[in-house]
């Protein structure tokens, strides 16, 4: 076995691959053994055929299939012996190796085309972004408990509509003569009276029951965000949908809020001993500022993202990676669809790739399978109900266990995985960064997150 490669640019190359009878024959002659032991020809009992006989039948074909096994293990152990960081897979350069003859052929070559990974130095002094802070007000600590007294509160389903009542039933559109509109909105909604923000027509669902008619105007009704979720449209649809509609009453259901007592503080937070609402308020403000720095860190990793693949400069081989994107087998890619798809789709992708790698080798920032088992273990952790005689041992090896068994389906925890690895980008980014933090409202967030 002999492995060379050419350099044909600075990041294009060739790997020549020459397999020699003595690298294969041993294999081929085992294999050969094993089809005349089960194979069954005619005139012959089984495994008592010539081995002549099964050379003609079986070996081209085991020839082949013994020199792509030796091929490609001697192709990668060369890239790895060699430390070669290509981008990519090896390309079978069919022209220079023509058409193999494993019937009579003895001695083989393969040339491979490849790619080196171009070297990718990432300049942090180019890199200007703030870390944002969400500002936390008393009114959304309030919007928080309020939603937390009515998750914990009481559900009833009364026979009339109450002023702060959820509203089922089906909507149709109206044409201008009070028909049901052809082609119009049709469907089943749900919504929370209170977000009517006309009173006029708020107050006509009051005391409504089931199978009663209450014919409004949308535009006047409801805001356009609400249109669009009530209603299934779109968002542009939402925005220029005013007709009137018919919303025909199935029924209504009402949350009654819990009171802010003991009981309350020991459902939401069990366990942590809170008896009053000042130190129920602190826990939540708490909790909304952790969910809001988790968020602020996702929006920070995007922006010093987009930062460095402006920055990024290397150039990449372009044609070699044109090529094997096309060849990876995918039926709906076609060397067409990837030039055309090339700037938009491809480029920032493997450019991403390429800058992911060198992160890796300052940090490593791939989240390990031990590092997403411990994360697992934690939530089992808090949630877990203790059985009756166990030691701490048997718990902690019961949740190990536990945890390894969910952690091996990498699928079901890839939100998981995605969780760390922004958690450890963040951390590498703030480290090489030390950004300055800025403080902003929760509407400057969304708008810098839609940016």
């Amino acid at each position: 076995m002999n492995v060379t490669r050419e350099s044909l640019s600075d990041l294009d190359l060739r790997i020549k691959v020459e397999v020699s009878e003595n690298d294969y024959a041993e294999k081929v002659s085992k294999q050969l053994k094993n089809y005349r032991q089960k194979a069954t020809v005619p005139g012959f009992r089984k495994g008592m055929a010539p081995m002549g006989l099964i050379q003609r039948m079986y070996k081209p074909s085991v020839v082949a299939d013994e020199v792509q096994n030796v091929l490609g293990e001697a192709l990668y152990k060369y890239i790895d012996d060699e430390k070669l960081e290509i981008i990519g897979s090896p390309l079978s350069n069919e022209e220079m190796t023509g058409t193999p003859d494993f019937e009579k052929g003895t001695d083989f070559t393969f040339y491979f085309d490849a790619a080196l990974a171009p070297k990718v130095d990432i300049d942090w002094s180019k890199v200007d972004v703030k870390l944002a802070q969400i500002k936390i007000t008393a009114k959304d600590v309030d919007k928080q408990i309020d939603s937390m007294t009515k998750r914990f509160g009481k559900f009833e389903t009364p026979e009339t509509i109450g002023e702060n009542d959820f509203v089922y039933g089906k909507v149709v559109e109206l044409d201008k003569n009070g028909a049901a509109k052809e082609g119009g909105v049709s469907t089943f909604t749900s919504f929370e009276l209170p977000t009517i923000k006309d009173e006029e027509i708020r107050v006509q669902f009051i005391g409504k029951k089931a199978e009663e008619k209450v014919v409004i105007n949308a535009g006047k009704a409801f805001t356009a965000a609400d249109i669009e979720k009530n209603f299934h449209l779109d968002a542009a649809a939402a925005k220029k949908f005013k007709s009137d509609i018919e919303v025909s009453i199935s029924g209504c259901s009402r949350i009654t809020p819990h009171e802010m007592n003991e009981e309350f503080f020991e459902q939401v937070y069990p366990g942590e001993g809170i008896k009053d609402a000042d130190k129920f308020r602190k826990a939540v403000q708490k909790d909304i500022e952790k969910a809001n720095a988790e968020q602020c860190e996702i929006l920070y990793v995007n922006q010093v993202r987009k930062a460095l693949l402006d920055n990024f400069s290397a150039q990449m081989p372009e044609a070699f990676l044109k090529r094997w994107i096309a060849s990876r087998g995918d039926k709906d890619v076609t060397p067409e669809s990837v030039e055309n798809e090339w700037v938009d789709k491809y480029v920032p992708s493997l450019k991403w790739e390429l800058i992911d790698g060198a992160l890796n080798k300052l940090s490593p920032i791939e989240p390990t399978n031990n590092e997403v088992v411990d994360y697992i273990k934690d939530i089992l952790k808090k949630n877990d109900q203790p059985v009756e005689g166990e030691t701490d041992k048997e718990k902690d090896d019961r949740i190990e266990k536990a945890a390894r068994t969910i952690a091996a389906d990498r699928q079901n925890v890839q939100q998981i995985i995605d969780k760390l690895y922004v958690e450890k980008t963040a951390k590498l980014f703030k480290e090489q960064l030390k950004p300055e933090v800025e403080k902003i409202t929760v509407k400057e967030f969304e708008e810098r997150c839609k940016a």
